[in-house]
């Protein structure tokens, strides 16, 4: 019996095949034709006319045709026969010489046999696959059809009539009138036929996604989607695999294999390389490039992709390109195909895109799935797409270029680039040891003494970041001695890089400073542009010289021509000095230039300093929110910063906006014990004596704050530009009832501030002697220190409470306008105003207490410092004044600058359009709207509307 889910949607063509059969009957033969594709049911349609036929009577004659038999003449003639007791007589006679009459010899006999039974009973003739059949019975069957009309007798075949690349051959009907032939041709299932007959097979409840995933997967094919449906007997998964491996026990896979060899050895191969192109996800593969694949004939290929889509075994993507309708049926093509013939097809697209000017990265997409092609296109093309990947900071795919491309021919000298960039990006990407052969194995190479020093300083780099800075010293040493006499200056490059990396080392930097020092004196063109910058960095921080000396240097070496290596060297240098010197807007600019001027993709000591750079500067500007989603912070695949200048911003922005307890986990998840003996470890200290401070321990913050500043003092690091230990341990001193240490250490710090002299620096320092001075001359210092911080900060947000400038008492006095970006000093401001509160309140001027307290606590809720407002808060309430009325969040907590920058906003005006509008920097609008957010508690530009509105709606 034929399996009745194999005639669904057969119904007409089976009342066709009784309505033939029953003419036929009457004397009246036909050819029925029953065409279609590969796997459409033509077989078990077949069948189930024989067994109507032979229902009602008819004697039923079969024939199966096969490749395997197409050189025996008549073989399907035979078969049909066979069983005639009168057949053995006709089989051994000798064939019939070519071109002999159909009503002559052993074919006439034939016939003559065929038309006996037909006399004794009607016959049904059964042939399938007749494009199968042998030339001889494909003559013989024609030559009946024009005979059969007058006889009962009902000829019907099957065959094959999908669109293939080698065109086929003519079918049986090619030469017969169209009133002896009546042709059908079967179309795939529906989907909702598929569907049907998936619930009838899977017993249970089937989800709609999973029966739509198998009505794709077998492509409306019976053949295919039957055999899914019996390797699915076996399984309960509630998904369909895209893998024919988790498949058992692989019937679908064996009938996609007989699907493509009933198509040809042509077709096969196309189908193939499609499947191979498709899996470089949609529009990978067009008609002239599948066919360019493949080596198929390009006018047949785009038929060929129309005809499969029509049959379900392509499908449009959202764009109209076609491809396999599920991973499956992609991944059941490819199964038979051996890896070097895919990558033969993968290198023949190569090929194909390069000679069509397709994306070097298209090209090199190909390249990465064929095996090595020996020749310098290829080579050419891997290094193009892994430079786009890694100016794109995509690693993962440079990676993968550059290690391919170390497969095909590279010159030795460019080898060491290659090598040198590859091992940048696998220290940077994978682990931190990954990458040093490599850049290693470039050191030794011959090439270019750029490359050379270029595979140096990335060496350098990466063992000077595992902790072995003196290693990295004699790796660029070295190099210089030996390699670089002729070129000085490559060779003030390797110097210039040994200075950057002797901060991992207090020991190994005194050493390079000295002589970076004694060579500057004797002979400046041999330190450069960018050695002399670091000894204006360096005098910055020993406290050698004042801000405005060393801007002043800074920027006349800025100024000068330099190499574009050692240029590399300046822009990060100038903006950590420009940070310190409050000059933060050129700061800015300059880690920008420094940043675009960085090839990511190499290790170099610069890059990192840029980082911290531009970390600082969120930092001093108490930008806490922009420290918190800084990248070298909050890190995209979600693991902890690994940067300890990273993790103490960090940690300070967190205790500042009062999340001690996540700033404590992020603070102990930090590996001390391991983290190598550079700056940044100290900043780290510093950051968790200010954790340990608000935690109220200032025991345990004193500890670190000394610590850090012994760490500091070893490296010649004593201004207080860097890390301001001195006056916060002066703090913890004198929480700690230690007036007279805290004294010493104040008096020290503003000593070292006034040689740098920066209203920051000197603000702080004041504030923090007049806190452990106390009385008159105390609150002295505190006024200076408030009227030198307003100098550089921006006036605070107005409060019912906070008069304006023109009326406010000379500690209030501000420059600048209600919308300007919080300066360099704001933070410093806050805890200025603070102390000169309480300094009032003890000399008993409470009401310019208030008002100094209340401009601290408006200007804390600016900035979001919780800690800082709470502590003008607190001294607020122990001076005796009520609560401050100011909403912490919410529409009234808005300055009127905030308000007014949000309704733009909320009126979908872009940030650009906002701040020509109200003649502000776009920074500072940026700035404004992050502020806003965090009061409205909201996330997104599209939410502002309904947050400004209060509750009950309407305007205010």
């Amino acid at each position: 019996m034929c399996a009745p889910d194999r005639l669904l949607e057969r119904r007409d063509t089976l009342e066709l095949l009784a309505a033939e059969a029953a003419r036929a009957r009457t004397g009246s033969g036909r050819l029925i034709v029953l065409r279609g594709a590969t796997g459409t049911g033509r077989t078990a349609l077949l069948e189930a006319a024989a067994q109507q036929a032979a229902a009602q009577g008819m004697r039923v004659l079969r024939a199966r045709c096969s490749p395997e038999h197409t050189a025996i003449p008549l073989d399907t003639v035979y078969q049909l026969l066979a069983h005639a007791p009168e057949f053995g007589a006709v089989a051994g006679e000798a064939p019939d010489p070519p071109g002999t009459p159909p009503h002559r010899g052993r074919s006439a006999r034939l016939w003559r046999l065929l038309r006996s039974y037909a006399d004794e009973t009607p016959l049904l003739i059964a042939v399938d696959d007749a494009h199968l059949a042998d030339a001889a019975s494909r003559r013989w069957l024609v030559e009946a059809v024009r005979w059969i009309d007058r006889l009962p007798v009902l000829l019907v075949v099957t065959e094959r009539s999908q669109y293939d690349i080698d065109p086929p051959a003519d079918g049986l009907a090619h030469a017969l009138s169209s009133a002896l032939v009546h042709t059908r041709t079967l179309a795939p299932l529906s989907p909702d036929s598929a569907a049907e007959l998936i619930r009838s097979v899977r017993a249970g409840d089937t989800a709609p996604e999973w029966v739509a995933d198998c009505v794709r997967a077998g492509a409306g094919n019976p053949l295919l989607l039957s055999a899914l449906l019996d390797d699915l007997q076996s399984t309960d998964q509630d998904t369909l695999p895209d893998t024919c491996a988790a498949l058992y026990p692989g019937s679908y896979a064996a009938a996609v294999s007989w699907w493509l060899d009933s198509a040809g050895p042509a077709t096969t191969e196309v189908a193939r390389a499609f499947a191979a192109l498709d899996e470089d996800g949609p529009g990978a593969a067009d008609a002239d490039l599948l066919a360019r694949t493949a080596g198929a004939d390009p006018g047949r290929v785009p038929g060929w992709l129309t005809a499969m889509t029509r049959l379900g075994l392509l499908r449009p993507d959202p764009e109209g390109r076609p491809r396999y309708a599920h991973p499956l049926l992609r991944d059941a093509v490819l199964g038979g195909w051996t890896s070097a013939a895919r990558q033969r097809a993968h290198r023949r697209a190569a090929e194909a895109m390069l000679r069509r000017g397709d994306h070097a990265e298209a090209v090199a997409g190909q390249l990465l799935r064929a095996g090595p092609v020996g020749d310098t296109w290829a080579t050419a093309a891997l290094l193009d797409a892994a430079d786009l990947a890694a100016r794109d900071d995509r690693s993962d795919d440079a990676l993968a270029y550059l290690r391919r491309a170390l497969d095909e021919p590279i010159p030795p000298a460019r080898r060491a680039a290659v090598l040198t960039e590859l091992g940048s990006l696998e220290y940077a990407t994978v682990r931190s040891t990954a990458g040093i052969p490599r850049l290693a194995e470039a050191m030794r190479l011959p090439g270019p003494p750029r490359d050379r020093v270029r595979a140096a300083v990335a060496l350098g780099t990466a063992l000077a970041r595992r902790g072995e800075a003196r290693a990295a010293i004699d790796v660029l040493r070295g190099l210089r001695d030996e390699h670089l006499t002729g070129h000085p200056d490559l060779a003030r490059t390797a110097q210039t890089a040994s200075a950057l990396l002797s901060d991992h080392d207090q020991g190994v930097r005194q050493e390079v400073y000295r002589w970076l020092r004694e060579t500057a004196e004797r002979s400046p063109d041999l330190v450069g542009t960018a050695g002399q910058a670091l000894l204006v960095r360096y005098e910055s921080t020993a406290g050698l010289t004042s801000a405005e000396s060393a801007m002043d240097r800074v920027r006349a070496l800025l100024a000068q021509p330099a190499d574009p290596l050692e240029e590399a060297f300046l822009p990060g240098t100038a903006a950590a000095v420009a940070q310190w010197a409050d000059q933060l807007d050129e700061a800015e600019r300059l880690v920008r230039r420094g940043l675009a001027g960085q090839r990511t993709s190499l290790l170099h000591p610069m890059h990192t300093a840029l980082l911290n750079v531009r970390i600082d500067l969120a930092a001093a500007r108490g930008a806490y929110d922009e420290v918190l989603a800084d990248p070298e912070v909050r890190r995209p695949d979600g693991t902890p910063p690994t940067s300890a200048n990273a993790v103490a911003n960090a940690v300070v922005a967190l205790v500042e906006t009062g999340r001690t307890e996540e700033a404590a986990r992020l603070a102990d998840g930090f590996d001390l014990q391991n983290a190598p003996d550079s700056w940044e470890l100290n900043r780290f200290l510093y950051a968790r004596g200010v954790l340990h401070t608000a935690l109220g321990d200032p025991a345990a913050a004193l500890d670190d704050f000394l610590e850090c500043g012994r760490r500091q003092s070893a490296r010649d690091v004593v201004s207080p530009v860097v890390t301001p230990w001195r006056t916060a341990a002066a703090e913890c001193q004198l929480a700690l009832g230690r007036p007279r240490e805290a004294l010493a250490l104040a008096e020290e710090d503003l000593c070292l501030a006034r040689v740098w002299n920066t209203p920051r620096v000197l603000g702080r320092a004041l504030r923090t002697l007049a806190t452990a001075t106390g009385g008159r001359r105390g609150l002295h210092l505190a006024d200076r220190a408030v009227r030198i911080l307003h100098q550089d900060a921006r006036t605070p947000p107005r409060t019912e409470q906070t008069p304006p400038p023109s009326q406010a008492e000379p500690h209030g006095g501000t420059t600048g306008d209600d919308t300007g970006m919080p300066g360099a000093a704001e933070t410093e401001l806050i805890a200025a105003l603070t102390a000169q509160g309480r300094l009032l309140t003890a000399a008993g001027e409470r009401a310019r207490a208030r008002d100094a307290l209340r401009e601290a606590a408006a200007r804390a809720e600016r900035l979001g410092a919780v800690r800082a407002r709470a502590a003008a808060e607190e001294a607020l309430r122990e001076g005796g004044a009520r609560r401050t009325t100011t909403p912490l969040t919410g529409p009234d907590a808005l300055t009127a600058g905030e308000r007014r920058i949000a309704e733009l906003a909320a009126q979908s005006r872009t940030n650009t359009e906002i701040a020509e509008l109200l003649h502000l920097a776009r920074r500072t609008v940026e700035t404004h709207l992050t502020s806003t957010y965090r009061k409205l508690g909201i996330r997104r530009r599209a939410e502002l509307g309904a947050a400004l509105t209060p509750p009950g709606g309407g305007d205010r």
